[in-house]
């Protein structure tokens, strides 16, 4: 175990991971309208839409007009999600600061969810890393069913350990282990972070956790405990993944943040901001969202000291 970091670097993915995967279509000014609370609450990342299919993932059809039309506050990483070439392309035509690529460490997985193998998915990132080292950008690798998946079960570390070697290969300036099923435990979570690290110590790693066995944040903490300071959350816990049966919402971020706050850590998100987004956010979506702190008696931003 290292010493805990001072400080987090949180990535709200809730404007892409978030309502991905919501049965109702939300409006693209709606979108914008949660970007720009997401922004007044002090995030320095925002995971802002995805350019996939409209057909595979209808909800992130407006992606580029998000993107044109969305405001982008000085300092904050503005993130597209692309699976391939295509999609690259477009989310560098509208402006993402940051590009987020996505191969699964099951085989089965990454056939529903991208429609195709493993390894032509990589062969496609390696183009996505072509383009983004043209435009000048970073991009991230995140593996999903990283500690699970939904078809095949059980993941061996040695193949997430390869897969976050070829990412880290191609030029990921980052890799994200994701929990797309929300399978993981804090033990299994600690011992795949100490193997990516083994393999490869210089590579920022990123955990991107899912509650649906409410073990979200014990595994956010486990990942802390090994070093990690760089984390995926999706405000109200909105979230899931069309092609991960059963799976619940990400771990919502006010959550996170009240936990790593009062363990003294940094995050420079405004909880009580953050808390008014995750109550509005139900609005939008129309239904309650699991995000536990909103609940609990958290001042609201306007009355908050």
């Amino acid at each position: 175990m290292t010493t805990l970091p001072e400080r987090v670097t949180i990535t709200e993915v809730g404007p892409r991971d978030g309502l991905q995967n919501e049965d109702c279509y939300v409006e693209t000014p709606q979108k914008i309208e949660l970007i720009a609370r997401l922004n007044k609450a002090g995030f320095s990342r925002i995971e802002a839409g995805s350019f996939v299919s409209p057909k595979a993932i209808p909800q992130m059809r407006d992606a580029a007009d998000v993107f044109a039309a969305m405001p982008r506050r000085e300092g904050v990483t503005y993130v597209a999600l692309v699976p391939n070439v295509v999609g690259a392309r477009n989310a560098l035509a509208a402006h993402a600061d940051e590009l987020a690529t996505v191969v699964s460490a099951s085989e089965t997985h990454n056939k529903r969810n991208i429609n195709r193998s493993v390894e032509e998915s990589l062969r496609e990132v390696e183009g996505v890393a072509a383009l983004a080292s043209d435009a000048g950008i970073p991009w991230a690798g995140y593996i999903s069913t990283a500690f699970g998946c939904p078809y095949e079960g059980d993941i061996a570390e040695e193949q997430v350990v390869k897969l976050c070697t070829r990412l880290r290969g191609l030029g990921a300036a980052a890799v994200a282990l994701g929990d797309t099923i929300g399978a993981g435990n804090p033990r299994q979570v600690a011992n795949l972070v100490r193997a990516v690290q083994d393999a490869l110590p210089d590579t920022p790693l990123r955990l991107h956790a899912h509650d649906t066995r409410g073990t979200g944040l014990a595994n956010v903490f486990a990942a802390l405990q090994e070093g990690v300071d760089s984390f995926d959350a999706s405000v109200g816990g909105m979230g899931g993944c069309p092609y991960a049966p059963g799976a619940a919402g990400n771990v919502a971020t006010e959550d996170v943040v009240y936990m790593l706050e009062e363990m003294g850590i940094a995050t420079g998100v405004d909880l009580p901001a953050l808390v008014e987004v995750a109550r509005w956010a139900e609005e939008i979506v129309g239904r309650q969202l699991p995000g536990r702190v909103k609940d609990a008696g958290i001042m609201p931003a306007a009355d908050a000291e």
